[in-house]
């Protein structure tokens, strides 16, 4: 069985103070409780990447990430920072693509992969984040619409450089604080179709948006999910721990279930 992927990224929020008491709290659990079946991750903001890397340590069971860098080694280029920076930070995973990244800041999906290739050169885990509009959803193309982001975004990737990118599928219009929660029935064509092409060939395949701890369990029955990647639920400290359980228990049925 895969192992199951449950991260959260912060977005903008959290103070540092307040991103260290989240932190220590996820350390004091891992601590007693960390299971091999689930690899935890967390994405704070740029500010809080060196504060939660000393909280969480250099050994710690979870990952840390940001939730963008440039391609660029170094640069002209005000504002930005590069994969040789955040990691220097203590940044294990660089989340590229996400749909707020491509609306706001133009994104595309030539950036993407020039991302995408600067994480893997130094080493870091690329989570490619990729999503259709309610428009493209009810237009019936959703499933073409994010094998183009992936395939793009992937183009000349060995095997090898292949198999260290997570993919988190986020539907835009599932996400953030007015999107509406996926049903099971809408995540099995998406994922029937991102499993056909990169299933065994990266290491997770996430799903993200109005992901809370009612609906957790069963978007980790879907075919092909191997992990969630969660927002506001896992803000609060007590979610996300929630969350870790409820995927553990899932990793424990499924070893049981043989």
């Amino acid at each position: 069985m895969s192992t199951l992927w449950v991260g959260t990224s912060w977005k903008m929020t959290k103070t540092l103070a307040e991103a260290r008491t989240w932190a220590e709290g996820l350390r004091d659990h891992l601590a007693q409780t960390a299971s091999t079946a689930v690899q935890p991750f967390v994405i704070p903001s740029f500010t809080a990447t060196t504060a939660v890397a000393g909280v969480l340590g250099e050994d710690s069971p979870a990952l840390l990430g940001v939730q963008n860098a440039h391609w660029e080694e170094a640069g002209a280029w005000t504002g930005e920072v590069s994969v040789p920076q955040a990691k220097d930070a203590g940044a294990q995973i660089v989340e590229i693509g996400h749909s707020e990244r491509r609306e706001h800041f133009g994104e595309t999906v030539a950036t993407t992969r020039l991302k995408v290739a600067a994480a893997l050169r130094h080493g870091l885990t690329p989570l490619l984040c990729i999503g259709e509009s309610a428009e493209v959803k009810e237009a019936g193309g959703s499933s073409e619409f994010i094998l183009e982001q992936a395939r793009g975004a992937l183009a000349g990737l060995t095997d090898e450089e292949l198999s260290r990118v997570v993919i988190a599928y986020e539907p835009i219009w599932a996400i953030g604080e007015n999107g509406r929660p996926a049903t099971v029935a809408e995540l099995i064509e998406p994922f029937a179709a991102l499993g056909a092409e990169y299933s065994g060939r990266i290491t997770g395949l996430l799903y993200g948006g109005s992901v809370n701890l009612d609906n957790a369990a069963a978007l980790l029955e879907i075919e092909h999910v191997t992990g969630l990647f969660v927002g506001r639920t896992a803000w609060q400290l007590e979610g996300y721990l929630e969350l870790l359980q409820i995927a553990e228990a899932h990793a424990e049925a499924e070893q049981i279930g043989g």
